[in-house]
């Protein structure tokens, strides 16, 4: 038997932890097929735990009775790039240059991208803030100012407006006990 850790640093480790004895007997052909077969199901076991996880801090969520917004933004199916670019490049890395309230916003938000298209082509991409920081500003237009000054806020602006294809849908609820 060998020990799983659950960082990919320690991969070495899971390896190693496996006992001599499992290498000890596999000259025998009768143990080989299954020596090797229990050798292939550690390898798998330790890749597939290493390979398909990323490291994301972990997010303190709503507790019950506290504010949670989720916020659907369609995007039009040519502009997607353009708004991926916007968020992934411009937006959120302007988190590290804003107050620490407004930055309390970004780290108390989720965004999802759509796996796929709505009936009329557009794209939904949902913003989640839970909890909800109560002072910090959510706005997608005074954030780069505040980030990046009035000029280049200005631009970086027209680049979200432009793959905007209708208004934002804003649901405002509050967590339950469950």
């Amino acid at each position: 038997m060998f020990v799983r850790f659950s960082s990919s640093a320690g991969l070495n480790k899971r390896l190693t932890s496996i006992p001599t004895t499992f290498f000890m007997h596999t000259s025998n052909p009768k143990t080989l097929g299954g020596a090797m077969a229990a050798l292939a199901i550690a390898a798998l076991s330790v890749l597939g735990t290493t390979a398909s996880t990323q490291k994301t801090a972990p997010r303190a969520m709503a507790s019950t009775g506290q504010a949670v917004w989720v916020i659907v933004t369609p995007v039009k199916a040519d502009k997607r790039t353009q708004y991926e670019r916007f968020i992934n490049e411009i937006f959120w890395p302007g988190a590290a240059k804003v107050s620490g309230a407004d930055q309390q916003a970004f780290r108390h938000t989720r965004v999802l991208n759509p796996t796929k298209a709505e009936a009329d082509g557009t794209y939904s991409y949902l913003f989640i803030m839970d909890p909800v920081q109560k002072g910090a500003d959510y706005d997608v237009e005074s954030l780069p100012k505040k980030a990046y000054g009035p000029e280049k806020a200005a631009g970086y602006y027209k680049l979200y407006t432009e793959s905007m294809a209708g208004k934002q849908k804003v649901y405002s609820s509050t967590q339950t006990q469950y």
